[in-house]
């Protein structure tokens, strides 16, 4: 069986050599945190407490974000710098999907068409569907089969519907050679990502390139230097990308005997990976095509095959269970479905407009946070504890309040959160957003205390050396104290 990671390519920089970087494949254990000793505390005493985490020497030059309040009442139980900006990381997505819930229903689905031109050409609109996936490109192949289409002459992705930079131009250049930092637009599929495996060979022999779609293996100008080593040597490999895209040079080694290696990786231009990955579809299905191309306008009135995303509400429990970017980005574009576009303003710009007006309407203070993504990746964005709480407060009352909760992941039991707070008193009655960039680590969300009434509270850290899991477990051992209230 092979093992699999996900891995980041870098750019190199114009005229800049062309840089790497060194990747460990050895899996790091995990830590282990002694749950901390808990007591019931009355109101009065959570500030103490909560101090006494924050106020420990090896915090002192970090910045700490907390609000904690009661969801009933509203009544303010600890406050500090709540109405402070801090980089809130994926806590962004809290307000992304609150807004688009509120603004669009849960039951709002995101539709790729197919429409009929002459000539037996079919153009394509897509509009951002980030669960589109090869199956779904199989449905829509079976339904043009259906319609008794053996040949297309041409294929058009428009790609009219989203306009803009296909990532964010805030974001790092680790993050977009990452995964996790995929690119977004008109056409997503398999979240814009594509696959190879390494797998060592004979001693001084470079590593063997397997490509799970060999598709991609046409794109790719591929420099392998890497090796395989003996049993005893160390494991290591880097992967880089020069700025234009299609140079992947692999560098490092792999020990004879190590398992195979799986490397995701962020595809270079989406609107033609979805044209290689539709060409698939069609060929399993009999139907042969000719050319592709990508448009941005055309005449769309004969739809004849169509496919529709899992609703709002599915797509905001992917977004925040799993901390997904590729989702919010393409939430935030969904806002500016209904809206009117100025010249050469992009669709995430539009979305962000929505997103503010639709947070007003909520009761959240407009000028308590500052954005520039739907995700969180940005290091520009800036977010208080206090906006976060003001929209926790609200979408509790609003109509989709039940989905929006059900969107968060629970306290050891389920995505970001599935292996925090597990045998503590906050198991499975915390269910929060997690957040983490470099040298950030948010959380945010609700708490249903057995012995006091419901809470809603946002814990930012900013500005640490600190490793990521020393301030969870600082931030863990805040909201545990909060669980443990009782009525005095």
């Amino acid at each position: 069986m092979s093992k699999h990671i996900r891995i980041g390519i870098l750019l190199s920089l114009l005229g800049a050599p062309n840089l790497g970087v060194g990747i460990p494949l050895a899996q790091a254990q995990t830590p282990t945190i002694t749950p901390p000793t808990t007591r019931s505390i009355c109101p009065a005493e959570l500030a103490s407490n909560l101090d006494a985490v924050m106020n420990r020497p090896l915090f002192g030059r970090v910045r700490w974000g907390v609000l904690v309040q009661s969801l009933n009442s509203g009544q303010t139980l600890y406050n500090r710098d709540a109405n402070k900006y801090f980089i809130p990381a994926s806590n962004t997505k809290l307000l992304t999907t609150a807004a688009a819930l509120h603004q669009l229903g849960a039951s709002f689905r995101i539709r790729t068409s197919v429409y009929q031109e002459a000539n037996g050409v079919l153009r394509v609109v897509g509009r951002g569907d980030p669960s589109l996936s090869d199956a779904q490109l199989i449905a829509l192949a079976k339904q043009l089969k259906a319609k008794g289409i053996t040949r297309i002459n041409k294929l058009i992705a428009d790609d009219s519907y989203i306009q803009g930079d296909v990532v964010q131009p805030s974001w790092q250049w680790e993050d977009i050679q990452s995964d996790y930092g995929a690119p977004f637009g008109s056409f997503i599929v398999n979240e814009n990502l594509f696959t190879m495996r390494l797998t060592p060979q004979t001693v001084g022999r470079p590593l063997q390139i397997n490509w799970l779609d060999p598709n991609e293996a046409r794109i790719w100008q591929l420099l392998n230097k890497s090796v395989t080593v003996a049993n005893n040597q160390e494991t290591g490999l880097s992967v880089t990308r020069d700025l234009s895209g299609n140079v992947l040079k692999i560098e490092g080694q792999l020990p004879v005997n190590a398992n195979p290696f799986t490397l995701t990786l962020p595809v270079v231009d989406p609107n033609y990976f979805f044209l290689r990955r539709f060409r698939v579809a069609l060929a399993s299905e009999g139907i042969t095509l000719g050319e592709t191309a990508v448009e941005t306008s055309g005449a769309t009135t004969q739809e004849i095959a169509a496919i529709e995303s899992p609703t709002l509400g599915e797509l905001a429990v992917k977004t925040n269970v799993d901390s997904n970017n590729l989702y919010a980005e393409s939430l935030l574009n969904a806002l500016a479905v209904r809206q009117a576009r100025k010249p050469r303003q992009t669709t995430s710009a539009v979305g962000l407009e929505v997103l503010k007006t639709t947070l007003t309407q909520l009761g959240v203070n407009p000028t308590s946070y500052f954005i520039v993504d739907g995700s969180g990746l940005s290091r520009k964005n800036l977010i208080s504890p206090e906006a976060l709480v003001q929209m926790l407060q609200a979408m509790a009352k609003a109509p989709t309040a039940s989905i929006f909760r059900a969107s968060l992941p629970i306290a050891g039991r389920t995505g970001t959160l599935r292996a925090r707070f597990r045998g503590t008193p906050a198991e499975g009655i915390v269910v929060a957003k997690t957040g983490t960039v470099g040298g950030v680590v948010s959380l945010s969300g609700y708490i249903s205390t057995p012995n006091y009434e419901p809470l809603v509270f946002s814990v930012i850290v900013n500005q640490t050396e600190q490793p990521a899991r020393v301030l969870r477990q600082a931030v863990d051992e805040m909201v545990v104290t909060m669980t443990q209230l009782k009525r005095c």
